[in-house]
């Protein structure tokens, strides 16, 4: 047990050392394939760790159902950290849009108005930057304003309603501060209604929550009468079958519910 314990941490503490300097230097010519590689090893991890731990308590079929459950927990973590990063965003790109839209209407050239993005939150700033730039060097800003948006699916409606409403004044003249103004209120309408949905669904998250961990207190309370149902599961080829099976359609549960929850906010 000691020796297990030992090569797990030795396993993590590898796991966590910083990339050799030829490995860095790889990175720096191709940086994307680098960032993606380096995502892929950290979702990776909490499962390694996880099956580490259930091979320790429960054998191989505890491996398995160590794995899953972290993976589980990991990905419900990485999808509820998105939700709020994308509500931040688009709180702060309702706030970009309306300053624009001011400036607009003020009198302001579009471009100059696009300038101002340093003044605006850092996540809207990160999907405006590239918007300003072609702005300043009159290229393409509704495909500048996509490519800010790239890689972030919950921000993108709201943003391809900006490259829209921009498309739209360059091609046929409509002004733009009517057109960015109404793009302005469907998006702050969405961030506050979004906002609502998911107060009201904490009672909802709460009850999914607890009906996850009732098999845990099923064990717990077996064995408190001594039928030891932990025995039962560790020893034998049906007992590790049936952790194996009882864990997975836990998790597949909880993804359930976690997706109909999800599916209940507005996008």
């Amino acid at each position: 047990m000691v020796n297990a314990l030992a090569c797990a941490a030795l396993a993590a503490a590898i796991g966590c050392l910083p990339p050799a300097a030829g490995s860095t230097r790889f990175a720096v010519l191709w940086p994307v394939k680098a960032i993606h590689g380096r995502r892929i090893a950290w979702a990776a991890a909490p499962a390694v760790l996880g099956g580490l731990a259930g091979l320790l308590l429960a054998g191989p079929g505890g491996a398995l159902a160590g794995a899953l459950v972290a993976f589980t927990v990991r990905r419900r973590q990485a999808r509820h950290r998105a939700a709020g990063d994308a509500a931040a965003a688009a709180a702060q790109l309702a706030d970009a849009v309306s300053r624009i839209t001011d400036e607009l209407r003020a009198g302001s050239h579009p471009a100059a108005a696009l300038a101002g993005v340093r003044a605006d939150g850092p996540l809207a700033r990160e999907i405006l930057d590239p918007a300003a730039a072609a702005a300043r060097l009159g290229d393409n800003v509704a495909a500048a304003l996509r490519r800010g948006a790239a890689g972030r699916p919950g921000i993108g409606p709201d943003v391809e309603r900006i490259a829209v409403a921009w498309s739209l004044a360059e091609r046929h003249g409509i002004p733009l501060a009517e057109l960015l103004g109404s793009a302005h209120h469907d998006i702050r309408w969405r961030v506050r209604f979004g906002a609502t949905v998911r107060a009201q669904l904490a009672g909802p998250r709460a009850t999914a929550l607890v009906l996850t961990a009732l098999p845990l207190l099923g064990l717990a309370l077996g064995q408190l009468v001594g039928a030891d149902p932990v025995a039962v599961l560790r020893g034998g080829v049906l007992g590790q079958m049936l952790l194996v099976i009882g864990v997975t359609l836990v998790a597949a549960g909880s993804a359930w519910s976690e997706h109909i929850l999800r599916s209940a906010v507005p996008s």
